[in-house]
């Protein structure tokens, strides 16, 4: 099993109250698995690998940030009646790690973000020991995830393992096939271009991915103010930089992104947004942006073409939202 993270502090929930709950969880196996993932990408890896054997509940929906989330009593109940909880782990879900480490007492729990080898994580600059958690920006490092969830879940159902093995192989194909098509249009962007900002540095993976300089207002974690000394520095750089177009995200405040336009724009410079990205939180639900594919194909191409490059309407396969719906200033 995964490891996960040993904490200092005591869980939000007593013992004895969680012992109750868990106790009160009937043993009976049924058909399916009954599990649940904290990200709305872990739960899509899920049902993707996973397909009719198992059940997935998915605490955090579209537009949720998982950095500022807490639990709540139906989040607790059905975490601790699963028959796993699968989460991100490397500090992502901040607000639930003293629950989940008192759950994994009890409970298979599995931090499928840590599958990540540490020498393809990226460190946090301000906290020493941990890593960047956005590891789904980048299809290499996310197909360890893959792998991961595919293989806890045939240690919690080893008779459907070899279906498991087969869903997951084809998943990865299709994980090979968007990060060519990812390399292809963002290649197409002219090297000078090649600079994104957005509202909280959720991008670093992607950036190192794809050759792209990635400036975020806030750091890894949307828990952390960006100060005014923040603010102005980035409009320098918009500035003597000539960037003329930058992010926003579907799951983080817009206000520090406008005060950068406000603030360029107070020294003649016009930024524009380039569109919406999806960082912490995938599209709307039963979307092909409400996949992890769909998340990505969306976001590579939103970017692609907002700062200059090629990249065709639909995406990948012609099946993004129309441009008229989509967000653009």
């Amino acid at each position: 099993m995964i490891g996960i993270r040993r904490l200092a502090q005591a869980g939000l929930m007593g013992a004895m109250a969680l012992g109750m709950i868990l106790d009160a969880h009937a043993d009976a196996e049924g058909e399916r698995l009954e599990v649940v993932a904290t990200t709305g990408m872990i739960a899509d890896v899920l049902r993707q690998v996973g397909g009719d054997a198992v059940s997935v509940d998915g605490l955090m929906g579209p537009g949720v940030d998982p950095h500022l989330y807490r639990q709540t009593r139906s989040d607790v109940r059905a975490m601790t009646q699963a028959d796993a909880v699968f989460w991100n782990g490397l500090y992502l879900e901040a607000q639930l790690e003293e629950f989940l480490e008192r759950l994994a007492e009890r409970r298979p729990v599995f931090a499928v973000g840590e599958a990540v080898p540490e020498e393809r994580r990226l460190a946090d600059a301000e906290y020493d020991n941990q890593y960047d958690p956005h590891v789904w920006m980048d299809p290499s490092r996310w197909r360890h995830v893959v792998v991961a969830v595919r293989d806890a879940l045939s240690e919690l159902e080893p008779s459907q393992a070899e279906a498991f093995e087969k869903r997951a192989d084809v998943y990865l194909d299709e994980l090979e096939a968007l990060d060519d098509y990812a390399r292809q249009v963002l290649e197409s962007v002219p090297e000078s271009s090649r600079v994104l900002v957005t509202a909280h540095d959720a991008f670093g993976y992607f950036g190192d991915a794809y050759g792209f300089e990635v400036l975020g207002i806030q750091g890894f974690s949307t828990e952390s103010e960006a100060g005014l000394a923040r603010i102005e520095s980035l409009v320098d750089e918009l500035v003597s930089r000539d960037i003329r177009a930058i992010f926003i995200e579907s799951s983080v405040s817009d206000r520090n992104v406008r005060a950068l336009i406000e603030g360029a724009k107070s020294r003649d410079h016009e930024v524009r947004i380039g569109g919406e990205l999806f960082s912490d939180a995938m599209g709307p639900e039963g979307s092909y942006e409400g996949t992890w594919l769909g998340m990505l194909d969306h976001n590579v191409t939103a970017i692609a073409t907002a700062l200059g490059g090629e990249a065709p309407e639909g995406g990948r396969e012609g099946r993004l939202a129309d441009a008229d719906e989509k967000e653009d200033s």
